[in-house]
């Protein structure tokens, strides 16, 4: 049976070549390795993208969606903002900073983006329940992205996120499961879930259907490319989870200047982690190829993934662009989360915190070009993760009489 992809015309092990149709597939049966969507692009113009929606939809003749997508029932993320933050450049002394900023998509993180794609290959494929595992972000994204689809939800999770995120996954509908584990145990039950009978017809983001989903990703290559006025940045730094998402945005820009739609420039990547979970930063400073999985322990939960199964391409992009894997500690996060909202008024969650702390640890090491046009990733909203921010910064600056004398003596 064939299925409607779009541009996409097969699947492709990133390990040894291998091909195979378009189906709910994600390892090589020659070498286990990964699978990814193949293309073969058509004549891509910019002003065709450019009259398309205000959304990721923009990009459909480059992602592996049918080119009705548009006219399905979908949360429509993408297009947040890139905001030019001359403030937090000055503090950091960078003369051309901006925050891709996607804490604007519907369940304000970029998980929205890859939910998107994965549910149109869900419909495709005739599953009626969406699911996944989930440091926090997707399970919300999943459970939001179902509810509009008319499908079905269970997901997974560690038992111990935070509040907010459990909540925003359980009120979308669905069922919302919690393990007693990390989120590597949630993975691996999920992947056994797939081979018994309770989980036929059900559509895994990240696991069967991780070959669509995961191009969702390149969406955030895309816009920056074209909200800088069709240019790659010269430096971009972003999150590392499972690393799919920095592989991909690297896949974008090379997609870009393959269809001719930006000069072939050179760019560098930045990967960040937290210290408490930074398998391959410590792989990257120790000058391996192989990265070896640590147990989470950090704030930055959605982040905490100990066997990031995207590693190794993290480190030879890292080494291939010119740029780094590095980290940040727990009291580094939460000082970076604060100075991004004190200079440029964006509320990131503890994952911003590692790239706006990883950015200013690069400039104060002279690591980044402080010249160069320089893009970092603000990839959820820093209501989900309140519980970083204690103490003093949870308190108001005073409590005072509700008279003019109080307020004098306050201030």
């Amino acid at each position: 049976m064939s299925h409607d992809f779009g541009p996409a015309v097969a699947l492709s092990c990133r390990e040894c070549g291998a091909r195979y149709p378009l189906g709910p597939s994600f390892a090589c049966l020659e070498c286990f390795g990964p699978l990814e969507a193949a293309y073969e692009f058509g004549n891509v113009t910019r002003a065709d993208i450019e009259s398309g929606p205000a959304n990721l939809w923009r990009y459909r003749s480059l992602l592996p969606v049918p080119a009705d997508v548009a006219t399905k029932p979908n949360m429509n993320p993408g297009w947040t903002k890139l905001v030019k933050a001359g403030n937090l450049g000055q503090a950091l002394g960078l003369k051309s900073l901006y925050v891709k900023d996607d804490s604007g998509n519907p369940t304000h993180s970029f998980k929205d983006r890859v939910v998107a794609i994965a549910v149109e290959a869900a419909r495709t494929f005739g599953f009626h329940t969406l699911s996944c595992s989930s440091t926090g972000n997707l399970a919300g994204a999943v459970t939001a992205a179902a509810a509009r689809a008319g499908l079905d939800a269970c997901v997974f999770i560690p038992a111990n996120l935070e509040a907010a995120k459990i909540a925003m996954a359980r009120v979308f509908g669905g069922k919302l499961i919690g393990i007693d584990g990390t989120y590597d145990e949630v993975n691996r039950f999920c992947s056994e879930l797939i081979g018994d009978p309770l989980g036929d017809k059900w559509g895994f983001v990240n696991v069967n259907l991780r070959p669509y989903y995961a191009e969702g990703s390149k969406t955030l290559a895309y816009e920056i490319a074209e909200q800088l006025g069709w240019r790659l940045p010269e430096q971009i730094i972003i999150p590392i989870a499972s690393g799919s998402q920095l592989t991909k945005i690297d896949k974008g820009f090379k997609e870009l200047v393959a269809l001719g739609l930006v000069e072939d420039t050179p760019y560098k990547i930045f990967g960040a982690q937290a210290a408490g979970c930074s398998p391959v930063s410590t792989a990257y400073k120790a000058g391996h190829d192989v990265v070896q999985p640590v147990k989470p322990d950090t704030i930055a939960k959605s982040l905490a993934i100990g066997n990031p199964a995207d590693g190794p391409y993290v480190l030879d992009i890292a080494r291939r662009t010119g740029g780094a894997v590095e980290d940040v500690t727990d009291p580094e996060i939460v000082a970076a989360i604060k100075l991004l909202a004190s200079t440029e008024g964006i509320f990131a969650e503890t994952a911003g915190g590692v790239t706006v702390g990883v950015l200013k640890k690069l400039a104060e090491s002279g690591r980044l070009d402080p010249e160069a046009e320089t893009v970092v990733l603000n990839t959820g909203d820093g209501l989900k993760t309140l519980d970083a921010i204690t103490g003093d910064d949870a308190k108001p600056t005073a409590v005072i009489r509700p008279s003019l004398d109080a307020f004098r003596a306050a201030v």
